[in-house]
Formats: C-alpha cells, sequence, structure tokens
C-alpha cells in the first residue's frame, strides 16, 4: 500500500510541528520544510519517535528554494500526496491599520499569499502524479470579511488570510478536472510563538482540523473554508 508523502512548510515549530506529528503517527512520509536548517533538522530527529519524518530545507520566499525542493522529492518519491501549506508570519500585532507600514504588508502577502501560490505552482506536477492529491492552505478567520468589520487586529496578516482564501478558490478551480482538492481551514487561536500563552487552544486541538483535510475529508469537498471539520463563511 502506497505510504502517503506529506510536504509541510513552516513545521518546524508551532503548528506545522503538532501536524507533522499527528501525521506521522499516522503513517504519513512526512516532509519537514523549514527555512531554519538547525531548528528543521532537529524538529524532524525529534518527530522520529512518531514515524517516518526528514527535513527539507525550504524558504517559500525564494524562488530557488521551492525549485530545489521540488527536484529533491521528484528524485526522492516521484510524486507528492499532500501539500499542506502552513509557512506564516504575523508582523502587526495588535496595530492600526494606519500604524501598519507598506513594508510590513509587502512582506506579509511574500510569506503568506505569493508563497503558497508559488509553492502549489511549483509542485502541481507531483500532485498530479498521485491519485489522491490535497492541497491544505493554513488560513485564519482572522481573514474573514464577513468577520472582519469591526473586529481589526493585524490588518497586513488580515488581508494576507482573505488573499489566501482566494488562492484557495482559484487553484480548487485549477485542480477540478485533476480531482485534486484544495481547501483553506482555520485552526483557531493557538498556544504557538505566533499565537502566545494566552491561546485559548493547545497546538494539537489547531492540527486537528489541518490532519482531518489532509487525510481524512471527502475528496469532492474543495475550494472551501473549514474550521473544527465544519464549514465557515469567507
Amino acid at each position: 500500500m502506497h505510504t502517503p508523502i506529506t510536504l509541510i512548510t513552516g513545521a518546524a515549530k508551532g503548528l506545522g510541528f503538532e501536524t507533522a506529528r499527528l501525521l506521522a503517527q499516522r503513517g504519513h512520509h512526512v516532509l519537514l520544510g523549514a527555512r531554519d536548517v538547525e531548528r528543521g533538522e532537529a524538529a524532524a530527529s525529534e518527530l522520529r519517535a512518531y514515524g517516518h519524518v526528514k527535513f527539507i530545507p525550504l524558504d517559500v520566499t525564494s524562488v530557488a528554494s521551492i525549485q530545489a525542493a521540488e527536484q529533491r522529492i521528484q528524485q526522492e518519491h516521484g510524486c507528492l500526496d499532500v501539500l499542506i501549506n502552513n509557512a506564516a508570519i504575523l508582523l502587526d500585532h495588535y496595530q492600526a491599520a494606519a500604524e501598519t507600514t507598506e513594508e510590513q504588508l509587502l512582506q506579509s502577502l511574500q510569506t503568506n499569499v505569493i508563497g503558497v501560490h508559488a509553492m502549489i505552482r511549483a509542485f502541481a506536477a507531483l500532485l498530479k502524479k498521485s491519485d489522491k492529491a490535497r492541497v491544505v492552505n493554513v488560513s485564519s478567520g482572522a481573514g474573514q470579511l464577513s468577520d472582519m468589520l469591526g473586529s481589526v487586529w493585524a490588518p497586513a496578516y488580515q488581508i494576507s488570510k482573505t488573499a489566501l482564501n482566494a488562492v484557495t478558490r482559484i487553484w480548487a478551480t485549477e485542480f477540478q478536472s485533476d480531482g485534486i482538492p484544495v481547501n483553506s481551514v482555520c485552526p483557531g487561536w493557538c498556544r504557538t510563538e505566533m499565537g502566545g500563552d494566552g491561546a485559548t487552544r493547545s497546538p494539537e486541538e489547531g492540527a486537528a482540523g489541518i490532519v482531518w483535510l489532509a487525510d481524512e475529508a471527502a475528496r469532492d469537498s474543495t475550494g472551501r473554508f473549514f474550521r473544527d471539520r465544519e464549514e465557515i463563511s469567507w
């Protein structure tokens, strides 16, 4: 039986790390992507207690880094079954729009949006070689337009997550004829380096919805936004 080959970006810590742990436990061959080599190697080493985990150097803001990762996975595995776009940055926490600089917005879009598009585009051919391919984009309820009026606490981050949801819809359309589902997921407010110690959810609780989309969700569910296995509004 084919072991799922799963690539997770930004997986050396937080939700990415916990997602890697849970999927390794489920028997996935996890490729742990991270731009910090030392931290990535240490994370992969720790997670090998749970299953097959291998570190892949990967900076989603670098075309050369993405290409190198794609070539390595092509050579070593020949296909990719699951792509989880988890890498993200939050630069303008608790800032008003007037305080959020153009540079903060540009950097946020580069990682949280353009990086995701670049990853899906680069790995499209490998995903199409799998008959069980899935793409999961880790988004946030902070990007929901339906709830944004009166609830702005990180403008650049929120704008980037709204745009990420558009990336999800566009690639879901692109992959319809290939039968590859592409979905967004909100993990909720989790106790990670980004979320802080005061967050209401554990990393495991946040990762559960990501794992569900990567491993269990119906394959005909695509172009949708989920939290806790339930569809939520854009």
